[in-house]
């Protein structure tokens, strides 16, 4: 079998890069180079920097990926113009000359709102994936979440846009982008729920659900469980108003018998830690490296989820259910799908039913042990490296038959998902 070659762009890819949907892409194309096969990974690094990122100063890690970043002398006027216009007006020679020179089997778009936008959609003629890890496909903002303070539950896009301070784009109201994703031969949502919501806000085209993975881990290797004073509950992810922990800190006011450790930071973190003020038993402690931080997860009763925005996944859940520890997810968006599958955790949505949560995990070890091991082998069913890629090929393998691919159909079928090369 042949090492197929496939091209990715996506807006930020690691270390230039603010959240966990660049790494996912970053797995995926670690994963794909390990089966193999020859991965390069298009990125902006314009508009990491017009997004207020601090370029890295430690050496890239060699794995393999064939990493381009694309930055021009005017970061700020290159990516308002992608975003105003809708194409990559300053990049769009070079993008061309890579995918002329790059012969690719597969063309991968993940969010590619300011590295091409839809102009970039139909460049090239290989096999054309597209992976909606936000919803930038029907929201401006990407995440459904109106005016900056609500849930999003009918379209008032420009109103929306311009609360946000943000210019409106209005090559949406042309069908451009609808127009382009018609080039798509594989569009994929990261959770049934997310499919369900590209639909509800206009969605033309049909989705198939693929969700995250996690790489393979042998468990013998894992470090201990993180030494801590005081049993703890742990929260994961970006300091930002849509995350919703400033809803979890009443509860840990009326709740005395653990801990909240809070890993991550954000826009939002100063503000949060003035609303925490006066409970000592709310710790920040920043951003961890991932060994440090799997030995939170580890030594944590539970991982607390309390997004209040439409997410389109979760990876944060299956982090935790691929070390045995349960969750307590808010009951929204595809946290509820991911929980129910697995069992491992539980949903809230009253403030008394966080509490009653947290009090059964503490308090019942065997209702812990329980949905511990179900949530391990939830991921192993459903979220691990193995499982996802073996699904990515199958539906890969009909979507190139659907284009009339059959030598590339073939390959997918062999098992170059699965199996990889040779």
């Amino acid at each position: 079998m042949k090492s197929l070659r496939i091209i990715m762009f996506t807006t930020f890819y690691p270390p230039y890069s603010f959240g966990g949907d660049a790494v996912g892409v970053q797995r995926m194309a670690q994963a794909l180079v390990n089966r193999g096969h020859d991965v390069t990974v298009v990125h902006d690094i314009d508009a990491f920097l017009t997004m207020g990122g601090t370029p890295p100063t430690a050496p890239v890690p060699i794995d393999g990926v064939k990493a381009i970043g694309l930055q021009s002398r005017h970061n700020v006027l290159s990516n308002l113009l992608t975003q105003q216009l809708g194409r990559p007006v300053v990049h769009s020679a070079r993008i061309k000359a890579i995918l002329d020179e790059g012969h690719y089997d597969i063309i991968w778009h993940n969010n590619t709102s300011l590295v091409g936008g839809p102009g970039l959609l139909d460049m090239g003629s290989s096999l054309k994936i597209y992976e909606a890890h936000e919803h930038w496909l029907v929201c401006p903002m990407h995440v459904l979440w109106r005016y900056n303070k609500e849930l999003c539950d009918a379209k008032e896009c420009l109103r929306c846009t311009l609360s946000f301070k943000r210019p409106p784009q209005l090559w949406r109201y042309t069908g451009l982008l609808d127009k382009k994703l018609d080039q798509i031969d594989l569009l994929i949502a990261k959770s049934s729920f997310s499919k369900e919501m590209h639909k509800k806000f206009g969605l033309r085209q049909d989705m198939t659900v693929l969700p995250y993975f996690l790489p393979d881990m042998d468990l013998k290797d894992m470090p201990d469980p993180a030494q801590h004073e005081r049993p703890y509950f742990l929260f994961v992810g970006r300091l930002e108003k849509i995350k919703g922990l400033q809803d979890v800190f009443p509860a840990f006011d009326k709740y005395p018998d653990a801990d909240l450790l809070i890993l991550g930071d954000g826009e939002y973190s100063e503000e949060l830690k003035a609303l925490a003020a006066g409970n000592d038993r709310i710790k920040f402690l920043g951003r961890k490296p991932l060994d440090e931080l799997t030995a939170y997860y580890r030594g944590a009763l539970g991982l607390i989820v309390p997004s209040v925005c439409y997410e389109t996944f979760g990876i944060i859940l299956i982090e935790s259910f691929r070390l045995g520890t349960p969750v307590i997810a808010r009951k929204l968006g595809p946290f509820p799908e991911i929980v129910e599958k697995s069992e491992g955790g539980v949903l809230y949505e009253a403030e008394d039913e966080l509490i009653n949560a947290m009090k059964t995990i503490q308090s019942d070890p065997d209702w812990r042990a329980t949905h511990g091991a179900a949530a391990r082998r939830g991921f192993e069913d459903y979220w691990s490296e193995g499982s996802v890629l073996k699904a990515y090929g199958a539906e890969l393998a009909k979507a190139a038959h659907s284009r009339g691919d059959a030598v590339l159909a073939k390959a997918f079928e062999a098992g170059a998902f699965e199996h990889g090369v040779g």
